[in-house]
């Protein structure tokens, strides 16, 4: 089960800092978008995500958006947040990991994959290779599927 279990654990985004990205190994963040810079849904990042970004990037560490989202989703929140984006990424599947990768010149093993979802972000980053950050979902959820997911990640988490 190490494919299902983080590298790092973190309440929010918030309190993942450059040291600990740098001190996994990692150059380069691939971030998923709703429930971790996000709620679900809206195109308005948590208080502070846009500071955090600007913190990253001062020292040295690049982030992507890597979404199983639409393009009309991921886009316009991706563009005010400045960054890359990977829309669709089929996360848990290595595909999205490979274009984010492909778009930052980087290694798995220079990324890290941050994200609030077991049973896709933790399991893709893990068998790509990355070192994975969990973080707790910021909001309730409003897809079913994924209030399903949520119900199983307990026994998990």
């Amino acid at each position: 089960m190490s494919v299902l279990k983080p590298d790092f654990r973190f309440n929010c985004i918030l309190d993942i800092k450059p040291e600990d990205i740098k001190n996994s190994g990692a150059k380069f963040v691939l971030l998923d978008t709703d429930n971790t810079l996000a709620l679900h849904g809206s195109q308005e990042p948590l208080k502070g995500v846009l500071e955090w970004i600007d913190e990253m990037r001062k020292n040295g560490i690049e982030p992507i958006l890597l979404s199983n989202n639409s393009r009309e989703r991921i886009e316009p929140f991706a563009k005010k947040l400045g960054v890359p984006f990977v829309y669709k990424s089929a996360k848990p599947l290595s595909k999205g990991f490979s274009i984010a990768c492909k778009k930052l010149s980087a290694k798995p093993e220079e990324t890290a994959v941050i994200g609030d979802q077991i049973f896709t972000d933790v399991l893709g980053g893990k068998l790509f290779g990355s070192k994975v950050f969990l973080t707790e979902p910021i909001g309730p959820e409003t897809n079913a599927f994924i209030k399903f997911k949520r119900i199983i990640e307990k026994f998990i988490r």
